[in-house]
């Protein structure tokens, strides 16, 4: 008998060509995948680590804005202080500039006397006046700078330092008016 292959098969010679050629695509096929994926994972890895960089860049820039928010609302609630305690100053030397008007616009009649009262309330109405103008000043500068602290974002911190400076300096002048203002008032 003779065997021949039924038709369609191509006999026992014929598959080991078929795994032959399947070994080298599928290795081909493996190569080009580790070709295109292995730059795809380092860029992928590049990538998750620059953003992990910016994430901690942000996570330092927020820490620093919060600390130096806290500083600032700290520095407004000093000048919100100072600016009470000096509008308490300017009420206090108000009444008592009146008190004092009114007891040496009583000292008597004799002229002598009354020319004293003059000069002496004329200085102390000048001391006052400049306590008086001195403590506003002092008062609108603070109010002003309580403004600039509360949008503190839009403006520069040294020179906010340096507007809280020349605050602080006519406060000062206003604290030295008044202390004149005292020793004029001295009987």
């Amino acid at each position: 008998m003779d065997e021949t292959p039924p038709p369609g098969d191509t006999g026992d010679d014929d598959r080991p060509r078929r795994r032959s050629r399947a070994v080298p695509v599928l290795a081909t096929l493996l190569v080009v995948v580790l070709l295109v994926a292995g730059p795809l994972v380092a860029y992928l890895w590049r990538t998750t680590d620059e953003w992990r960089a910016s994430s901690e860049d942000w996570e330092d820039l927020a820490r620093g804005t919060a600390v130096e928010l806290e500083r600032t609302q700290g520095d407004l609630a000093a000048a919100q202080r100072t600016l009470d305690d000096t509008r308490d100053q300017l009420a206090t030397a108000q009444e008592r500039i009146t008190e004092l008007a009114d007891e040496k616009a009583q000292l008597g009649d004799d002229s002598a006397a009354q020319q004293q009262l003059a000069d002496y309330q004329a200085r102390v109405s000048q001391a006052a006046g400049k306590v008086a103008t001195a403590l506003a000043t002092c008062i609108a500068g603070q109010s002003q700078l309580i403004g600039y602290m509360d949008d503190a974002d839009s403006y520069e911190p040294d020179v906010l330092a340096r507007f809280r400076e020349d605050v602080d300096a006519l406060c000062g002048q206003a604290t030295e008016a008044n202390e004149q203002l005292q020793h004029e008032l001295e009987p």
